[in-house]
């Protein structure tokens, strides 16, 4: 499937005239893959967690929050694929427009896809999260550490698609769980979203 195509619920969700989200036109997908874990305060506050697969950003939305803690299974809800330069947007989306409210970026970096067949041979990254179990290594700055997201709702019939974002136990982790997001700081400017609204405001 073309680019344009991944990219056009995207794109006709948003007017770019009004909001300074990127339109996506085809940023280098670079050597290895990319994530970001944005804070979106919109209509209620949530984490956006983004995977470079290809040339967009698969995306879920999550509640709560990455966990460092095994135990915690994260509900994590699909929404449409985003174009890469989404990774450095932080600002403000104006009222009106499709997920309203101020965007930070929480953390940024690069992943290893992890995923196996039975046979323990790799299994196209792509292809895992079709079918709806993919294993993953994070490396950022506050996220470091395998990952697994877990499909276990289709979206057919009643109730939307959704998944379960778990840290996998074993092997060291250098990672910080989801802060309350109101005092949490981005990867990027270092500013909290107070901060990114004054300054768009006073813009």
């Amino acid at each position: 499937m073309a680019e344009r195509d991944r990219l056009r619920d995207y794109r006709g969700k948003r007017d770019f005239d009004r909001t300074g989200e990127p339109r996506g036109r085809g940023a280098p997908p670079g050597d290895r893959p990319r994530f970001v874990v944005q804070i979106h305060d919109a209509s209620t506050m949530h984490f956006d967690f983004r995977l470079q697969v290809g040339d967009v950003l698969k995306s879920w939305s999550i509640p709560k929050g990455p966990s460092a803690d095994p135990k915690d299974k994260r509900l994590a809800v699909p929404t449409e694929d985003h174009p890469l330069e989404y990774e450095e947007f932080e600002g403000v989306i104006p009222r009106g427009e499709y997920g309203g409210g101020t965007v930070i970026v929480w953390d940024h970096g690069t992943y290893e896809p992890l995923s196996h067949d039975r046979e323990g041979r790799p299994v196209d990254f792509a292809q895992s999260l079709e079918r709806g179990h993919a294993t993953f290594r994070l490396s950022g700055s506050k996220l470091r550490g395998a990952y697994a997201l877990t499909r276990f709702r289709d979206g057919r019939g009643d109730g939307e698609e959704a998944w379960l974002l778990v840290r996998r136990a074993g092997g060291p982790a250098r990672t910080q769980g989801a802060p309350d997001p109101r005092r949490a700081r981005s990867a990027m400017s270092g500013r909290t979203l107070a901060q990114v609204a004054s300054d768009a405001a006073g813009e």
